[in-house]
């Protein structure tokens, strides 16, 4: 569902929650049943968490500006070569 806005020349913003795409360009206005046209809003994407903000701003700007690094990172996750193998997977090939 998605929030979609009208102006009435009389009663002035309203909001209306339909189904993505099914918002007509006019709409009779719940108060007075004038006909309200349609606004063009942006998308609310201010409103989540610094940590989800900061993580679309750096998806977005390594689109057009990627991150020059000038060596390999380092192999954190990868696994410790005396770490137990599962009897299981003993046979398969390791890297």
């Amino acid at each position: 569902m998605a929030t979609y806005t009208y102006r009435c020349a009389t009663d002035g913003p309203v909001d209306v929650r339909r189904p993505i795409g099914t918002a007509p360009a006019t709409l009779a206005c719940p108060a007075c049943g004038a006909e309200a046209v349609r606004l063009i809003t942006p998308p609310m994407l201010g409103i989540a968490d610094r940590g989800r903000m900061g993580l679309i701003d750096r998806a977005e700007a390594s689109r057009t500006e990627p991150q020059v690094v000038t060596s390999l990172p380092s192999a954190a996750g990868a696994p410790r070569p005396n770490a137990r193998i599962d009897p299981r997977t003993r046979g398969l090939p390791r890297p």
